[in-house]
């Protein structure tokens, strides 16, 4: 059965992807009396006495929000927020089966940011954490930057960061197994959107000087009339020699292209013309900027894809759980630019020496010790950027 059907299918059977169990026995009259009232009481005061107690006394010390609108859902464009739920729940479900953190999706009906950022603040009480998802560009960055500055507690747009944390990760290994610097490299980013943006500034800190980022126009250049202020400000810090033209003249003499754009956008020729031995992370979905076999062909040396079927697939799994099970393990109050850098190295370490090759220089998701090795770098990076309040 086509992977669609049977997704379909395994929806129509399953009526939803997540339940919510009780983790307490209500069986007699004091287990009623305890769980709830007159009990119940007793924590709802001490709640009120000290607010910060709502982690020690209810779930949400393990809770994650994990909230959309609806207008930028996988590759399926703006479907609305209640089309979006079953990638919520699919995404909640990862939550708890790779970290162990409980996740709840909340799907909003407002294309509105500063409604969307209101809405976000009246709940986010009742979570430890908040996971922003499938929110379009530009608006995906006022509104994180809005809520981080409102909210005492993580927020973390997913589509942004985990993709930029889990690419440069498998960036980093790919220069430890050919021996390039990351200050050295020519990259080329085809895509100026949320994952885009986010990628190029994780680069940047990481060392990269000369980055070109193309949007639908082609390059962009510091003046150019930009669609966010995030991208503005890129602008400003990339693309030195001010270079025009499209993707052609972008990737001639390039190390890398870092493609979250549209399919079939590369060509054989547009590889050949890279330096020796170049990184070709084509991650639009379902189908790539360019096919692996293609890329390989025309002498890519590291090839990554968004897909689950072609190696050093570049999956945010990789990254969320582990970043939220850490900043929850510490009750952070944020998620910082040196937490995400953390985390992108504790995934680039845990592919060993033995087993770093051109098709290994990511983990595999269902390694169980991706999870733990992230959430124990940003755990401690929380601590020694003083956002860390356990």
């Amino acid at each position: 059965m086509d992977i669609m059907e049977k997704a379909l299918a395994a929806h129509q059977e399953w009526g939803g992807k997540l339940d919510i169990i009780s983790r307490v026995a209500i069986r007699d009259q004091e287990a009623l009396s305890v769980a709830y009232t007159p009990g119940v009481a007793k924590p709802c005061l001490e709640i009120q006495e000290d607010p910060s107690k709502s982690y020690d006394l209810t779930g949400r010390h393990n809770l994650v929000a994990v909230i959309t609108d609806g207008t930028a859902v996988l590759g399926l464009g703006d479907i609305g927020p209640l089309a979006a739920m079953p990638v919520m729940e699919g995404k909640c479900a990862l939550f708890r089966e790779f970290a162990g953190v409980n996740a709840f999706p909340l799907c909003v009906s407002t294309k509105d940011p500063d409604e969307f950022i209101h809405a976000v603040s009246l709940i986010s009480g009742s979570f430890g954490g908040i996971n922003l998802e499938d929110i379009s560009a530009p608006r995906c960055f006022e509104i994180e930057r809005k809520l981080k500055k409102l909210l005492d507690i993580p927020v973390f747009h997913d589509d942004q960061h985990g993709t930029a944390i889990v690419a440069t990760a498998a960036m980093l290994n790919a220069c430890k197994l050919t021996g390039k610097s990351m200050s050295d490299l020519k990259i080329v980013i085809n895509g100026a959107g949320a994952a885009g943006v986010a990628i190029a500034e994780m680069l940047l800190s990481f060392g990269v000087k000369e980055i070109l980022m193309l949007n639908s126009k082609g390059i962009i250049c510091e003046g150019d009339a930009l669609s966010s202020e995030a991208l503005a400000s890129l602008a400003a810090r990339t693309n030195r020699a001010k270079i025009r033209g499209g993707l052609k003249e972008a990737m001639e003499g390039a190390d890398v292209f870092i493609g979250v754009s549209k399919p079939n956008l590369v060509t054989q020729d547009m590889v050949r013309s890279m330096n020796e031995n170049p990184f070709i992370f084509a991650m639009a979905n379902p189908v790539p900027e360019i096919m692996p076999e293609d890329a390989k062909a025309a002498g890519a040396f590291v090839i990554g894809t968004g897909r689950s079927d072609f190696p050093n697939q570049i999956n945010n799994v990789l990254a969320f759980p582990g970043i939220f099970k850490g900043a929850l393990s510490v009750r952070a109050s944020d998620i910082t630019e040196g937490m995400k850098r953390a985390a992108a190295l504790a995934i680039a370490g845990c592919v060993s020496d033995d087993a770093l090759c051109p098709e290994c220089v990511i983990p595999n998701p269902f390694d169980p010790k991706v999870s733990e090795a992230v959430a124990k770098a940003v755990a401690e990076a929380a601590v020694s950027e003083g956002v860390a309040r356990i």
